[in-house]
């Protein structure tokens, strides 16, 4: 998300905004990034997600910090972590496809043509049943392999690609793939290198970068390798539509109101009842994820009514002057 994409949005309303408050979301100090801001971590095998958090806490001497999709002990790779009120957006990235690089054991040597059929048998809808050793209960469901590929095979050895939906077991994908092969197959060694619109190649950073970085700051007050290992929250609603606010309508949604008509001022195109949005002040911070209660056209013709459904606040209240008003109830007599 950018502020330029902000501007290419349907215009609703036109208003200014007070640089009194809030803070344009690529202009934020490191302060502000640590509060409100997302690290994408390069897990190492061996620990757990839970202990990788708890190390990253202590390393940041943060108390609040949390991950978007869990890895287990074994496996490598992308693990956002949201720091702060960032932990918020983290669920968005659920939603979203994962790939994964996996080498794997297959306990026959079929021909080419074989593992060309096997590639096309699991790519697109399959069904799978979760492994015993796992968090969700066991029952066969359908999971999307969008794509999966064979990047290279020595003897039974196999290194493969794999973009797949949220919740696909990559160990069981090469256990069920040995099945219908004859034998059996065994997955070795797994790595994560995608989690929705975040790729390894966008520059992933280690517990020892990190470390070394915070240490740096906060002894020597140079913040120049940190600010580049946290980037904006924003940047995990990018692949979401955007709705953009009036500074009066930003703190009443921080304290729960529901976004109605007069405080839109910009909206995506091709808006429909259902879509999750972000909504974004004009300073292009993140206020909060919602549910579209009317289309595009329903908003431009209408003048009063809620057009979105608060799902979850992101901002923290009072980032904003108050400017909504609280029905006043008279007393009885």
């Amino acid at each position: 998300m950018t502020l330029k994409q902000l501007e290419n949005l349907i215009e609703i309303d036109q208003d200014i905004t007070d640089d009194a408050y809030g803070v344009y979301y690529d202009k934020r100090t490191i302060e502000q990034l640590l509060a409100n801001g997302i690290i994408l971590l390069d897990k190492p095998p061996g620990p757990t997600s839970h202990e990788t958090v708890a190390w990253t806490k202590r390393i940041l001497k943060l108390e609040k910090i949390g991950h978007s999709g869990t890895l287990d002990p074994q496996v490598s790779g992308v693990l956002p972590l949201g720091l702060g009120e960032a932990t918020k957006a983290l669920g968005v990235l659920l939603l979203g496809p994962k790939e994964y690089h996996a080498l794997g054991r297959i306990h026959s040597l079929p021909s080419k043509e074989k593992l060309a059929n096997i590639v096309e048998m699991f790519t697109g809808e399959i069904f799978q049943k979760p492994p015993q050793r796992s968090a969700v209960v066991r029952q066969t469901r359908t999971r999307t392999i969008y794509e999966f590929e064979i990047i290279e095979q020595k003897e039974r050895l196999l290194l493969t690609r794999i973009l797949c939906e949220a919740g696909t077991y990559i160990r069981k994908l090469y256990y069920d793939i040995g099945e219908v092969l004859g034998p059996g197959g065994t997955m070795i060694e797994l790595r994560r290198s995608r989690v929705d619109q975040f790729h390894e190649k966008d520059g992933l950073v280690t517990l020892h970068e990190l470390a070394d970085a915070f240490a740096i700051w906060e002894e020597k007050k140079d913040d120049t390798k940190l600010m580049q290992m946290i980037i904006p929250v924003e940047r995990a609603l990018s692949e979401l539509k955007s709705v953009v606010i009036r500074d009066s309508a930003v703190d009443a949604m921080c304290h729960g109101a529901q976004l109605a008509i007069p405080g839109v001022l910009k909206i995506s195109s091709n808006l429909k009842v259902g879509d999750i949005v972000a909504i974004y002040t004009q300073k292009g911070e993140a206020v909060a994820l919602a549910e579209a209660t009317m289309n595009e056209e329903e908003i431009r013709d209408a003048v009063k009514g809620y057009a979105f459904v608060t799902k979850r606040i992101i901002m923290a209240p009072n980032t904003y002057p108050k400017k909504w008003r609280t029905k006043v109830i008279p007393p009885k007599d």
